[in-house]
């Protein structure tokens, strides 16, 4: 029950920070990536800030062998940048780019009632479902019944 209640207050924490950034606004979104017009660079703080964080917390992370709650941390094992890889961002970037959101932000635009959120969580799921559709048929990362070509395997940390 605890393990729920950090992640439902670590979620609402990360919703709240979107809103007051402006993340879930898609022109402050389109603004920062319009550098060749009327760019904003007040997304680059909200991006560093989140880097910073994140690095702080993952090198902390790395000296522990579990989480503040006793669960195990799992690390990725695979490092390589293949074909999926680049053209799975290059679609993620040119949606960002034309949408204003990407999942989170959006999620949180949703929720907070946003008219334009609702036709990109919606086009974000039915994508979500024709990709997994296709890796199943593929035979590729089929979460069901734990194929998985690109073997994303988790290790725990110290072992």
């Amino acid at each position: 029950m605890l393990q729920r209640i950090c992640e439902f207050v670590a979620g609402l924490l990360f919703g709240l920070g979107l809103l007051l950034s402006g993340m879930t606004d898609p022109g402050k979104v389109q603004g920062f990536l319009d550098v060749a017009g009327a760019w904003d660079p007040s997304l680059a703080f909200v991006m560093g800030g989140g880097v910073l964080v994140g690095l702080m917390a993952f090198g902390a992370a790395k000296k522990r062998d579990a989480s503040l709650l006793g669960a195990a941390f799992h690390w990725p094992q695979i490092t390589q940048i293949d074909k999926p890889l680049v053209v799975g961002s290059l679609l993620f970037g040119t949606g960002w780019g034309l949408a204003g959101f990407c999942p989170g932000p959006g999620l949180v635009a949703l929720a907070a009632g946003y008219d334009k959120a609702v036709v990109f969580v919606l086009a974000m799921l039915v994508g979500m479902v024709v990709c997994d559709a296709m890796q199943r048929r593929s035979g590729r990362n089929s979460h069901a019944n734990g194929a998985d070509k690109r073997k994303l395997r988790t290790k725990p940390l110290h072992t």
